[in-house]
């Protein structure tokens, strides 16, 4: 464990201190930002075209003419918000995530990135509690066939601080199995 830990110390320290060292290729040069990208106006004007078309089929007041109406301003708001935005949109007129290092565009990768990453730990560590505690029960093949709803949830409910109560576990040494649990098919 200890070894493990000084690995993982190693490789950031290491990647701090190379970050601000490394040679990244720089996308930027090929991508505009988005609020003066003429091929994002035009894919502008092209949905509010299309949606203005099919607007024109229908009398105005009506259900259908409405929606249209609130789509065309849904669509209106969502190409304003890019344009604020620091998004950098190609020749397609598409926004672009850049994903290069640069701390200005960090929030378009990282954020989305941990929050993926918490909320596949969450399943995964509410999943493993789960089925760690059906084991403890008198039939713990049912309970997992067959869910215990309010058990399922509860643990659920408490599983939003997992990387906590996986720390935990991982320095007390329950996290990991030993070796001698570990089956190695013959060879």
């Amino acid at each position: 464990m200890k070894r493990i830990l000084n690995h993982t110390l190693f490789i950031l320290c290491i990647n701090v201190l190379t970050c601000g060292y490394v040679n990244v290729a720089n996308a930027a040069g090929t991508l505009v930002d988005c609020g003066e990208s003429a091929a994002f106006k035009k894919r502008l004007d092209t949905s509010v075209k299309k949606l203005d078309v099919r607007l024109k089929k229908y009398e105005p007041g009506s259900p259908q003419a409405l929606a249209l109406e609130q789509q065309i301003n849904q669509t209106k708001t969502r190409f304003d918000r890019y344009a604020k935005s620091d998004l950098m949109c190609g020749k397609d007129g598409l926004p672009h995530l850049i994903t290069s290092g640069d701390w200005k565009h960090a929030a378009e990768f990282m954020v989305p990135g941990v929050m993926f990453l918490y909320t596949t730990g969450w399943i995964g560590w509410a999943g493993r509690k789960y089925v760690q505690t059906v084991a403890k029960t008198k039939n713990p093949a049912e309970k997992e066939i067959i869910i215990d709803v309010p058990l399922a949830l509860q643990i659920m409910a408490s599983g939003y601080l997992w990387p906590v109560y996986s720390w935990k576990e991982f320095v007390k040494g329950d996290f990991v199995a030993s070796k001698a649990e570990i089956t190695v098919s013959p060879r």
